[in-house]
């Protein structure tokens, strides 16, 4: 397994302001640097606390690269519905060059009604959005003089500068939720998967990983070469106790912001997100200790942690965990102990990749 760090803010000027924030997670990610992590990621959303201080995962890496020696650079993911795919893939290029060869494309297709709105993208056309922009972005990478004529975009010839620093381009990953025909689809383009597995039974989850490790074998890539990601809030103490508190508050801070962005969910209906209309009752439905109880949590002492990492092993293979450490109620004091007892004491344990560290 390998672990980095994600940064999904849930909070808003009444919390912190942006520029702290910024600076907070910068110095996590200087740290998670030294102490041996693999990557840092973070998310692009707009308007709420949800999310709402990511809304360009590229500005945000391209200062964490500049800060950073080894850890990977992860997009968790960008939105292509919203950007034009020649100005995307050029901002994704400028990035790996930056980087020399750092950088990780997760895409997603976004589901808050409200960003489709102010986008003036119709949410119906999320799919069929998503997959052209994700193949034009791909071959302005890897071809030259390329002619494109989508439904959604138009151009060419054009050649892109600059190019990828890594050849043909940087490894694509594909945001999946619910959807398991979204996991065979990325196993057969050869992509990874960011998985978030704390909105699925672990019986789903287990079933998406299954289909899409089978449609990269199907289509001819190797099914143990490709990214899975799966993204954990965690709080990690000596006192287990006071761990399992502080993940509490994480955790059922996240649940409210996310209850107020989904909200319009509740005038919306796309048959692109079959089932969306009961997202805000099932969020409100959370809870906090059968979510520890099932792993889709971690919280607790670094020896309580390891043990739920290892059950999470067990059921979905030696998969890369990204570590939610600094949510809108946690101190900066707080998340930099959650990383440096989970550096020190599960690390060694499971990441025999990661290197030492003073």
């Amino acid at each position: 397994m390998r672990f980095g760090i994600n940064f999904f803010p849930t909070l808003g000027p009444a919390d912190r302001s942006a520029a702290q924030y910024y600076d907070e997670c910068l110095r996590l990610t200087e740290l998670a640097d030294e102490l041996g992590y693999h990557h840092v990621k973070t998310v692009e959303h707009y308007f709420f606390p949800y999310g709402g201080y990511s809304p360009d995962p590229v500005t945000f890496l391209a200062a964490a690269s500049a800060r950073t020696r080894r850890l990977r650079l992860v997009t968790g993911a960008v939105i292509p519905a919203f950007t034009h795919p020649v100005k995307l893939a050029a901002k994704l290029a400028m990035l790996d060059n930056i980087s020399r060869g750092r950088l990780d494309v997760g895409f997603g297709r976004a589901f808050l009604p409200d960003e489709f709105e102010a986008f003036q993208v119709p949410i119906d056309e999320s799919r069929d959005r998503f997959d052209e922009n994700v193949e034009a972005i791909r071959r302005l990478w890897s071809e030259e003089d390329l002619l494109w004529r989508g439904r959604f975009h138009q151009f060419g010839p054009v050649t892109l500068l600059p190019r990828p620093y890594q050849e043909p381009h940087p490894p694509i990953l594909v945001a999946a939720a619910f959807t398991p025909a979204s996991c065979e689809r990325a196993g057969r383009n050869g992509y990874g998967l960011l998985l978030v597995p704390s909105i699925s039974s672990r019986e789903r989850v287990q079933e998406m990983l299954r289909l899409y490790r089978a449609a990269r074998a199907e289509a001819g890539h190797d099914p143990q070469k490709g990214q899975i990601h799966m993204s954990y809030l965690a709080a990690i103490a000596e006192d287990g106790a006071q761990a399992r508190r502080a993940g509490q508050e994480q955790s059922e801070h996240y649940s409210a912001r996310l209850v107020d962005a989904v909200a319009s969910w509740g005038r919306t209906r796309s048959d692109a997100y079959a089932g969306y209309e009961r997202l805000v009752e099932q969020v409100r439905k959370t809870d906090y200790w059968q979510q520890l109880a099932e792993n889709k949590v971690l919280a607790g002492t670094p020896d309580e942690v390891a043990g739920q990492l290892e059950a999470i092993r067990e059921w979905f293979g030696d998969v890369t965990v990204s570590l939610q450490v600094n949510s809108g109620t946690t101190s900066y004091e707080e998340a930099e102990r959650s990383l440096r007892l989970f550096a020190d004491h599960v690390l060694p344990r499971l990441d025999t990749t990661a290197p030492a560290h003073a």
